[in-house]
């Protein structure tokens, strides 16, 4: 293998592998690489190491996620205009000090007291949503399980009731999947999707304002830093965040963890017959997934990494999938170990101010759902291949064909 050999933006790689193999090259001959673009494109820089990506996450002065610098996802440039959060401010699409106001903003929602609080009535979902598949005996992993926690748990946080909960999966799907086939999605129908997001999150908006609620919309509609409130703009940005990355990621990160299960199925059999490795079952799984492969970073001044001289103006993708394979941090990386300690994974960005505002909430579905799991299924089995999403920005499972059959009985 030599650099001519990676394009990291050849989507159908992606639909067979995330190619670890490649960025295991990258950290091992160019952790720091300049990669081409097509023209009009000028191509990025591929940050491959697990220290590189911690120490640009974290340095938003030097390198920044602004939208109008080019924001964090893409890694070709998006037409001249192009603005995805026009009109208003997506906290995951602005720099501090901005940014800092806007998260104090959206924290009032997701303070401790608010997620531990789901803890019960999610786990009450989750065994609903685990015994009506092994109901079916065989069921699709991903549609049938993996999708339906993250739908649950994000509709009862932003207070979409639950027989409606299926508009955000389609939403998402349209937003996330729109270079998959499956999904068949054009410019026009991810634009179509922002929109009636936007109209439905308006509606919910007035609902809370007529009956304020102790919710996630109603403290977010209420919140206010120094006279700063969300305009009707913010809100509908971070309904969206919320709906399709709250979603999504978890969606995946459950997705994969079982894929790796039935791949390593002695590492499932630790789980069943040790429950309390939850915890670190649950990171290794996340560490595993990296559900989200990479972010853009904009570059606003000169800078040297590894001896590489970084101009401004320049982009760089920071890949979280390669930094939680780095064989510097993990020792033997390429093995799913749920008893793995230490697991400094990255999979929600490594701290810095966009660390992932859900995390908490995330950790707690992947804990939640696997030890429900293993409760009532001692051995599960795969019954058809991976079906992986068309994407290198999101690591997607779309299809996990598996039978649950060997359920017990009872559960004690």
């Amino acid at each position: 293998m030599d650099l001519t050999d990676i394009n990291l933006l050849d989507r159908d790689v992606f639909t067979d592998r995330v190619p670890h193999d490649w960025f295991t090259y990258l950290r091992n001959h160019a952790p720091v690489y300049f990669h081409p673009e097509p023209p009009p494109g000028k191509g990025f820089w591929v940050i491959t190491k697990h220290a590189d990506v911690y120490t640009v996450g974290r340095d938003a002065h030097t390198y920044s996620s602004d939208q109008a610098k080019g924001g964090v996802v893409g890694l070709e440039d998006l037409p001249d205009g192009a603005n995805f959060n026009e009109g208003g401010r997506l906290m995951l699409t602005t720099d501090p000090p901005e940014h800092t106001r806007y998260r104090k903003l959206v924290n009032k929602g997701f303070t401790p007291r608010m997620v531990n609080a789901l803890e019960p009535h999610l786990r009450d979902l989750t065994v609903a949503i685990v015994e009506g598949a092994i109901a079916k005996g065989t069921c699709d992993f991903v549609v049938d399980i993996a999708a339906e926690l993250p739908l649950q748990a994000i509709a009862e946080l932003i207070g979409v009731p639950h027989d409606e909960r299926h508009k955000i999966f389609e939403w998402s799907n349209r937003m996330i999947g729109s270079e998959d086939p499956e999904y068949n999605v054009s410019v026009e129908e991810v634009q179509g999707a922002q929109i009636e997001m936007f109209m439905y999150a308006n509606q919910l908006a007035e609902q809370r304002r007529q009956e304020p609620r102790d919710d996630i919309i109603t403290g977010l509609l209420n919140a206010e830093i120094d006279g700063d409130k969300l305009t009707e703009m913010d809100f509908n940005l971070f309904f969206l965040l919320l709906a399709v990355a709250g979603n999504e990621t978890t969606r995946n990160a459950i997705a994969h963890g079982m894929n790796a299960f039935l791949e390593n199925p002695g590492e499932y059999d630790k789980l069943v017959q040790d429950p309390t490795l939850v915890n670190s079952a649950t990171e290794e799984i996340l560490r595993w997934a990296s559900p989200v492969m990479y972010f853009r970073r904009n570059v606003l001044q000169d800078t040297v990494l590894r001896g590489q001289e970084i101009k401004a103006g320049e982009k760089v993708a920071i890949y979280y999938c390669s930094a939680n394979r780095d064989e510097e941090v993990f020792d033997e990386p390429f093995k799913f170990d749920i008893q793995r300690e230490p697991n400094d994974h990255l999979a929600f960005g490594g701290g810095g101010p966009h660390f992932c505002l859900g995390a908490n909430l995330a950790r707690m579905e992947i804990r939640i759902l696997f030890e429900e799991l293993v409760k009532r299924v001692p051995k599960i089995t795969a019954v058809g291949p991976v079906d992986r999403l068309r994407s290198n920005f999101i690591g997607g499972i779309k299809h996990l064909p598996v039978d649950l059959s060997a359920a017990h009985a009872s559960v004690g």
